[in-house]
């Protein structure tokens, strides 16, 4: 008996269907949230430069970023120097490359740990209740009256400024976020019916969190933590700013910033300030407009709307 079936008598037809099936339900997802969310495409389209940068930062800078070249000093954008040269004569465009390494390690070395404490916390505080989530918001409620900034000071100060004890002090900043968000998650996730039937069939209190609540609550976690990102960035940036971050010379965008503005460099010399001040808008506002896609994009209500 002969078939019809075109792609089935010919062996390439056999061999490529599938893949061409695959490719495009794999595609499909990106290109549905790129004609729905611009913005955040786009968005996510920066973050992915900014991630190959700091990956390959080492290719791209033409320069050692740490290296002085008094003879070079102040000079504007040219051929040999695309973004000019600072006080030390160092190239702007290496130290905005390795300065990503440092805001991105910063970032997420601060948001991944504070995410998944305060996920935890905040999912066995709603599901627990009584007194255990009565002193466990109070003391998050301490954390979050005191002004962020001053906050970060403080440990930093306490801690030591280095590339290791930053991420420490942002990262318990974003601890208390992280609880009321994954808090507020859990106590509607409480309330669905498969809980109740765990409950039921004698699960322990501990399966019940594990493989029920945490995980259909991480959704506004995760929009969350991509939120925070941007925030940890620019907290960093502030305090290299203050001179309370990564110690120089090691390249930070905050650190930049702040030698822009010492001696009045920045009016003889604008390129100090825009060229660093740019890339940090850049990261921080591409994480905001992403997270806000994602919350759009993964909120069945808003998606709805």
């Amino acid at each position: 008996m002969t078939t019809t079936s075109s792609h089935v008598l010919s062996p390439l037809g056999v061999a490529r269907e599938p893949r061409l099936r695959l490719v495009q339900g794999t595609l499909a997802g990106p290109a549905r949230f790129a004609r729905g969310y611009p913005l955040g495409a786009f968005s996510a389209c920066v973050l992915a430069a900014f991630v190959l940068m700091a990956a390959f930062a080492s290719f791209l800078a033409p320069y050692d970023p740490l290296a002085q070249n008094l003879a070079a000093h102040q000079l504007p954008p040219s051929l040999a120097h695309p973004l000019g040269t600072d006080a030390f004569g160092r190239d702007v465009w290496s130290r905005i490359v390795f300065g990503s390494r440092v805001s991105l390690y910063v970032g997420f070395l601060s948001v991944l740990p504070a995410t998944v404490i305060g996920s935890v916390l905040g999912v066995t505080s709603a599901y627990l209740g009584g007194r255990v989530d009565l002193l466990l918001q109070r003391v998050v409620d301490t954390f979050i009256g005191f002004p962020p900034l001053v906050l970060s000071m403080v440990l930093v100060i306490g801690l030591g400024a280095s590339l290791s004890h930053v991420p420490i002090a942002i990262g318990l900043l974003l601890i208390p976020g992280a609880v009321r968000l994954s808090r507020s998650a859990a106590l509607s996730v409480i309330q669905e019916p498969y809980v109740e039937a765990a409950r039921g069939v004698g699960a322990t209190r501990l399966r019940i969190i594990l493989q029920h609540v945490l995980p259909n609550s991480l959704t506004p976690v995760f929009v969350g933590a991509t939120g925070a990102l941007a925030t940890a960035i620019l907290a960093e940036a502030a305090l290299s700013f203050l001179g309370l971050g990564v110690p120089p010379p090691e390249p930070s965008w905050g650190s930049m910033l702040a030698e822009s503005v010492q001696q009045g460099r920045l009016r003889a010399a604008p390129w100090l300030g825009i060229f660093p001040g740019l890339a940090l808008t850049l990261a921080v506002f591409s994480f905001a407009l992403l997270g806000d896609a994602l919350r759009d994009t993964l909120d069945p209500r808003l998606r709805q709307r």
